[in-house]
């Protein structure tokens, strides 16, 4: 065999090659674009599945809510809407991107636990609405205090916003915009998830469609309990 025709198989063989990497490159997009959409058609399928809050409260025998509680459980990755003690509906949830406690840090990724109330409820948030928490309160303070994170003064400032503000305004290193939201711009793609992606900067995100639900039976000065 010749050099010619050594190059010739040589060709032969590199062409051959590319088109096999091509076809499997392709493969493979396929597949992870197949699993994505089928993924997403899940989602769509659990969500269409959802029963409206009108319908689960008449299922529970209620036309109104008048004493509405908030329960949000991260092991669950739920929030939870109760009349009094009656679990009424409950959303799927996401939170901060840090799953570990608190540590009552501004910019710490994690979602807080306690016992707070929404205390302003903002239409325009860029998460579509926000609904507030009155975060720190009076036990973050304390804990705060304790552990030399904020001073004495800056627990007094908290305090009075606590008592006296609606929302705490007090400036600290323990941040104070966490709340419940919606999710967005991306609402269609995240809402359609069939699992849950934690994905904040520390509040509560549930679909936009849910917080629109939400709002109109919750407002300012509901309870919410995160555990």
């Amino acid at each position: 065999m010749n050099s010619e025709q050594k190059e010739k198989i040589k060709k032969i063989a590199a062409a051959y090659l590319n088109k096999s990497v091509a076809r499997n490159v392709i493969f493979s997009i396929s597949g992870i674009l197949l699993f994505l959409a089928g993924t997403v058609i899940y989602g769509i399928i659990l969500n269409l599945r959802e029963v409206p809050l009108s319908e689960a409260m008449l299922k529970k025998g209620f036309t109104r809510l008048e004493d509405v509680n908030i329960v949000v459980d991260r092991k669950s990755y739920t929030l939870s809407v109760y009349e009094d003690t009656v679990l009424i509906k409950s959303y799927r949830a996401s939170f901060g991107r840090n799953l570990g406690d608190k540590k009552k840090l501004a910019n710490d990724g994690a979602t807080p636990v306690g016992t707070y109330k929404i205390c302003s409820i903002d239409t325009s948030n860029d998460h579509y609405k926000f609904s507030r928490l009155n975060y720190p309160n009076l036990e973050d303070g304390v804990d705060a205090l304790r552990r030399g994170s904020i001073t004495q003064r800056e627990y007094n400032d908290i305090k009075f916003d606590f008592y006296y503000n609606d929302c705490i305004q007090t400036e600290t290193v323990l941040g104070n915009n966490v709340g419940i939201h919606g999710i967005g711009r991306l609402n269609y793609i995240f809402k359609n998830l069939p699992f849950v992606y934690n994905w904040t900067d520390g509040s509560i995100a549930i679909s936009n469609e849910n917080i629109d639900e939400l709002l109109t039976i919750a407002g300012k000065g509901t309870k919410v309990v995160i555990k």
